[in-house]
């Protein structure tokens, strides 16, 4: 019998960067016109501790960093594309650093990439913003392969498990989500632990405003943002013990996982959730060992993409945990759907009123699904790669215009260090910042 050998795949050929002008568009949620939900309703932060730091999220730079997207060309001509957040530094990172293991790669190699790209940014990176730029990669390779194979991403992870995706909304009204078709709905608690007992009691009556406007039943969910402590989660939690709250969510700062056992000793019988602002499969071992947590919630255009997001899962399923990612769109649903302990799916509002339904990556992509009635048909997945057509009119700024890199230095290759002054980099940026500026 003859033998038969696989047939070739294509390489990675070429990859291009790019930040988004202006807002309301890409993968940076916060960065929005001024008077959104999301940006200039009282919210309680790490920051709201500073009176001055409260009445807008951007006062202290939530948006500061902005959208940035890649787009990755296989040696067929066939191109993936992503987006994140992370702006120029992101771009900067790409071309400088990642850049070296990717070129001339074969795409099929997720793990082996990642892996790369991983601890060769150990010695700086680990979480933040290293991470989240190693995730929209991740995501661009995903997009590639499936447009190479011609088939959904979700596919290539293991197939459907539902015939349809179910959501819960996470905005500032209740009401509206409900009335949109959403199972549940998702408030951020206003007041921080800095504002005493008048913003707890402030806080106390904010929820219970809203558990009298949607009746009983209908789940409520709270989102603390990092900005509470083992004390006032503990002791919020017991004043709105008659409110019937579905989840308190990242009520402590991401460093403090010791803390969650604590919490859930004193109440044992509500459930907490976390995981938005953790990173890599290492971050969330401790949370999923501890078993103090009820869903772990992993943003996969943070923690590592998608390659890094399934051996999380993986690892949370031997723990009976349920894994409900944080926002992030298309990216989430292929995911999702993918995945038997997953049950459901967050949708963040991101129209400015929070009240109709509109695509989380704004105007950047002419086809991004969206759920009606609180829900999306998985049908609505099969297109290839993750499904998105890239808008001809998205206002994206090659990032060649902000790195003019240094001659000496061809993109992803070391070369003698200079003093910053000599640096082609450094200068390229202001040249190229200007360019923009005066154009």
């Amino acid at each position: 019998m003859a033998s038969t050998t696989a047939r070739g795949f294509p390489t990675i050929k070429a990859i291009r960067t790019f930040v988004v002008d202006g807002v309301g568009s890409g993968g940076d949620y916060h960065n929005v016109k001024g008077g959104h939900w999301l940006i200039d309703t009282p919210i309680s932060t790490p920051m709201s501790r500073w009176e001055k730091y409260r009445a807008s999220r951007t006062s202290w730079g939530i948006n500061v960093l902005g959208s940035f997207c890649v787009e990755i060309e296989g040696s067929d001509g066939t191109v993936g594309f992503a987006t994140g957040f992370g702006g120029p530094p992101a771009c900067w990172l790409v071309h400088q650093h990642f850049e070296r293991f990717l070129i001339g790669a074969d795409p099929r190699d997720t793990n082996h990439l990642f892996e790369q790209m991983y601890r060769g940014s150990m010695f700086y990176g680990r979480k933040g913003l290293p991470v989240a730029v190693i995730s929209v990669i991740d995501l661009a390779l995903w997009d590639l392969l499936g447009k190479i194979r011609n088939e959904p991403v979700y596919k290539m992870i293991g197939g459907a498990t539902r015939d349809r995706l179910d959501f819960y909304c996470t905005g500032p009204e209740p009401t509206a989500a409900k009335a949109m078709g959403f199972w549940g709905a998702k408030v951020p608690l206003p007041y921080c632990p800095e504002e005493g007992h008048k913003g707890l009691k402030k806080n106390v009556e904010f929820l219970r405003k809203h558990r009298e406007s949607v009746g009983p039943d209908f789940p409520i969910m709270v989102d603390c943002y990092m900005s509470l402590n083992v004390p006032y989660t503990i002791e919020i939690a017991t004043a709105c013990l008659d409110l019937n709250i579905n989840w308190w969510e990242e009520c402590l700062s991401p460093d403090d996982t010791d803390g969650f056992a604590q919490i859930k000793r004193a109440h044992p019988q509500l459930k907490f959730t976390t995981g938005e602002h953790e990173y890599s499969r290492y971050g969330f071992r401790k949370l999923i060992e501890g078993r103090n947590l009820d869903i772990i919630q992993p943003d996969v255009m943070w923690l590592g993409g998608l390659t890094e997001l399934l051996k999380v899962a993986a690892m949370a399923s031997a723990y009976d945990i349920p894994v409900v990612p944080h926002a992030s769109g298309p990216y989430s649903y292929h995911f999702v759907v993918s995945q038997t302990n997953c049950p459901f799916q967050e949708y963040l509002a991101n129209s400015p009123d929070g009240k109709s339904v509109l695509p989380v990556f704004g105007d950047l992509f002419l086809d991004e699904p969206i759920p009606v009635n609180g829900y999306l048909n998985v049908s609505q997945l099969d297109k290839p790669g993750f499904g998105l057509t890239v808008n001809p009119a998205a206002r994206l700024i090659p990032a060649q215009y902000l790195l003019t890199p240094n001659p000496e230095r061809p993109l992803g290759r070391a070369v003698e260090q200079k003093k910053p002054e000599e640096n082609g980099i450094i200068n390229g940026v202001v040249d190229g910042v200007k360019q923009l500026t005066t154009s």
